[in-house]
């Protein structure tokens, strides 16, 4: 348990890096980054497969590659355009409040798994995380600069947001569920997952230059395109192969009912993160959510050991 513990929290370190790239390149909209990143995510994946191709294949069923398919759309692609649009059209506090409850969903969506622990044993732990994310939710409310938006446009982002809730929801739970019982080990299953995840990627980059070109098109410099496209691949590497990579391992080795509280990590790291890249420390109502989300979750791992183990 402590080491699933300790991969949640690396693959949280891993994610929270990514939080960072749509501010770093805001001419770039989040169709061309969510592309970029997931197609060298493919091809990163594909290059790391090849030496052991025919193994994974003969293991492959049709199963497995309707999972992958499910994971890929749920826990990458749709999950990450519907988050994009939701920051754009109803704001960053709106769609932060509604997606920052996936610890609460996930707890609730494992509670009836075999090895879950009773939801009543975590009700302290997960108001302490719901305490910490309202924090968050708070310091953006009373201080994001955002003009006010249209009433229909809110009203989509508020949708979007909810989708992309019920998207990585429905991905925490799944992939739990077929990792615990799959052939393959961590690495190979976030290969293949990645594999087709690029390809996915690359079917959604052909539509959009053909139905949406203008959506791909960007004004941009040469120095902005290589920081795209280092950035893109700095992504694909950490937070999506080694990341997924962490996050499988943690979710083979701990109950539903923990691993979705994990999840905060990404939220800890984004914020440290961001402090350091804007060298400054946290507000109060920052460092109270810190402070929270920590306690809950630490809360939430003792709570989850074996009687008589040390926490």
């Amino acid at each position: 348990m402590k080491r699933g513990v300790l991969y949640g929290g690396l693959a949280g370190a891993t994610w929270g890096l990514v939080l960072l790239i749509p501010g770093l390149l805001p001419e770039f909209g989040p169709l061309l980054l969510s592309c970029a990143r997931y197609g060298l995510y493919g091809l990163v994946s594909l290059l790391i497969a090849l030496p052991v191709a025919p193994g994974l294949l003969r293991r492959l069923n049709l199963r497995d590659a309707l999972k992958l398919v499910e994971l890929a759309l749920t826990g990458n692609l749709l999950y990450y355009l519907l988050l994009a649009s939701a920051v754009q059209l109803a704001g960053v506090a709106i769609a932060a409040l509604i997606v920052g409850v996936v610890p609460l969903t996930v707890a609730l969506l494992g509670r009836r798994e075999a090895d879950a622990l009773p939801l009543g044993r975590l009700a302290l732990p997960l108001l302490l995380v719901l305490g910490g994310i309202a924090c968050i939710n708070l310091e953006t409310l009373l201080f994001d600069p955002a003009p006010a938006r249209p009433l229909e446009e809110r009203l989509l982002g508020v949708a979007c947001a909810f989708g992309a809730l019920l998207c990585w929801t429905a991905f925490a739970a799944a992939n739990a569920r077929h990792l615990k019982q799959s052939r393959f080990s961590s690495g190979e299953w976030s290969t293949l997952w990645g594999i087709v995840t690029g390809l996915l990627a690359a079917v959604l980059w052909l539509g959009a230059a053909v139905l949406f070109p203008d959506s791909l098109r960007v004004e941009a410099g040469e120095s902005r395109w290589l920081a795209f496209w280092g950035l893109s691949l700095a992504a694909a590497l950490l937070a999506s192969w080694l990341g997924n990579l962490l996050w499988n391992a943690a979710s083979r080795r701990l109950p539903l009912t923990l691993s979705g509280q994990l999840i905060v990590f990404e939220t800890l790291f984004a914020l440290l993160y961001g402090f350091l890249y804007l060298q400054r420390g946290p507000t109060p109502l920052e460092g109270l959510a810190i402070v929270l989300l920590i306690g809950g979750v630490l809360w939430a791992v003792r709570r989850h050991a074996p009687s008589g183990a040390p926490a």
